[in-house]
């Protein structure tokens, strides 16, 4: 039986390091501690918070509840011809595997790396970056029911991947907890480099012909030059996510602002960059009192020290009724707020 403590703080278990704490809190560290846990009915109607790194929630107060964070570790392949299927365990650093990944020549999830978190939260997100999301590589994951005790599984389809969104977060959200992932990837490499900043940095080191460690690389720089890093200022990464409108509405936006930043995606919809919106209006690298949004993107809040959830995410608020008023957009925050 997994150990249960009390009155635990979760400072050090979320990336924006504010201080809140857990009525109950748990490890758990394969899929039969996580059915021991059940066992004890009293958790099925328990206010449950299933954690891994950390790094897409923003406290806002004390969980009156059961925290319980996933540490299922482990990661393994399978290779069927030019596929292969890589499973990871809840609580692998997401990073880790991705380096496992491109240290083997996978390819898949080069464009990932550096994402902040674990395995078992990206389908719940269905992350993406630079033209990848996590739909594009996701095979499927074994997911704990908590009411029947039973282990489901769930392929792409299941999911009802969207933009930052999936069945976990809709009407499976809080049914079930991932407990592994598999990932098809492919020893063919059809590298996507096509958004400027990866193709620019791959000149920049004079790469004309990339692999997927080279495009890894490039990844990591951009991000770190871009985003804080969580061990020495707090964040969660992107706030906000970046609104999808109607060709109309962007065509009307773009009369008024002829140098909006926006990608064309499918149905005939442009998603406008959040951050672009943010900081032409002033709000990059912009401080209140210990909370502010990052130096060089504005996409990010940070944690300057001592910050409440409570404060950052009074800031969140401003900022989306600033875009509102000048844009005619309502943000939508990718982080959850608990």
């Amino acid at each position: 039986m997994p150990q249960i403590l009390e009155n635990i703080s979760l400072k050090k278990f979320n990336t924006f390091g504010v201080e809140a704490s857990a009525r109950w809190f748990v490890e758990i560290r394969d899929e039969e501690e996580l059915a021991e846990l059940f066992e004890d009915k009293r958790w099925k109607s328990e206010n449950l918070l299933v954690i891994g790194g950390g790094s897409n929630m923003l406290l806002t107060k004390d969980f009156d509840g059961l925290v319980i964070r996933m540490c299922i570790r482990g990661i393994s392949n399978e290779i069927s011809g030019d596929d292969i299927y890589v499973t990871a365990g809840a609580g692998e650093v997401w990073n880790d595997f991705v380096n496992y990944c491109v240290n083997r020549g996978f390819a898949g999830v080069e464009n990932l790396s550096l994402i902040p978190g674990s395995v078992g939260a990206s389908p719940i997100q269905n992350i993406g970056a630079y033209g990848v999301e996590l739909k594009d590589v996701f095979h499927s994951c074994r997911a704990f029911e908590i009411g029947s005790g039973q282990i489901r599984r769930f392929d792409n389809k299941d999911c009802k991947f969207g933009y930052r969104e999936s069945v976990f977060k809709s009407e499976l959200k809080g049914k079930y907890i991932i407990t592994s992932v598999t990932f098809r990837l492919s020893a063919s490499v059809q590298l996507n480099i096509s958004y400027g900043a990866i193709t620019q940095e791959l000149q920049n080191r004079k790469i004309e012909n990339p692999t997927i460690k080279d495009v890894s690389q490039v990844v990591s720089h951009i991000r770190v030059s871009k985003l804080p890093d969580p061990s020495t200022i707090g964040n969660a990464g992107s706030f906000f996510k970046n609104p999808v409108v109607s060709v109309d509405k962007f065509r009307q936006l773009q009369s008024s602002f002829p140098d909006i930043v926006h990608f064309s995606v499918d149905n005939g919809m442009e998603k406008i960059a959040a951050g672009w919106m943010i900081e032409k209006l002033g709000w990059k690298g912009k401080t209140i009192g210990h909370v502010g949004t990052w130096k060089n993107q504005a996409l990010v809040l940070v944690n300057h020290g001592n910050a409440t959830g409570t404060e950052l995410y009074d800031l969140s608020s401003e900022i989306i009724s600033d875009v509102k008023s000048n844009f005619d957009i309502e943000l939508q925050r990718e982080v959850n707020i608990i």
